[in-house]
């Protein structure tokens, strides 16, 4: 993954739009690579999933601490994913409580062919040009 660029995919996102009222406000929205990547510089990790106790307990912690420092060095955005759902994942970051805004998403998309599925650990970087520096840890 070295060097290549960012895939082309359309992610299935649900947002927020108070116009719809009642205790589920959200709505399907596609968002494509470009909406997340084009001229930013982004970090995305994986998870193996959510609620794991290691997880929770340290490595999502540790990158709200290191946030502050991405951002610094010109980080634009910080993406968490996993293999879990974006409702797990939208339950887990709120329970969380995160003080730091990254997103957390799901991984798991067909169109993500080059994208480790498993639950292994891994991490892009992504500059402004599309190019990736990207790192992988198989899961215990």
């Amino acid at each position: 993954m070295i060097g290549t660029k960012v895939p082309d995919v359309t992610f299935k996102t649900r947002v927020r739009d108070e116009s719809i009222g009642g205790p589920n406000p959200y709505k399907w929205e596609d968002k494509t690579s470009d909406d997340y990547f084009k001229g930013k510089k982004v970090v995305v990790f994986s998870l193996p999933g959510a609620f794991t106790p290691t997880c929770s307990t340290y490595q999502l912690p540790d990158f709200e601490k290191l946030a502050p420092e991405f951002k610094a060095k010109g980080v634009d955005d910080i993406f968490c994913v996993s293999v879990n759902d974006s409702f797990v994942m939208n339950q887990w970051a709120k329970g969380q409580n995160l003080a730091v805004t990254f997103y957390v998403q799901k991984a798991a998309n067909a169109n993500l062919a080059a994208v480790p599925q498993t639950g292994d650990q891994w991490n892009v970087y992504a500059t402004a040009n599309g190019t990736t520096v990207a790192g992988t840890n198989a899961a215990p």
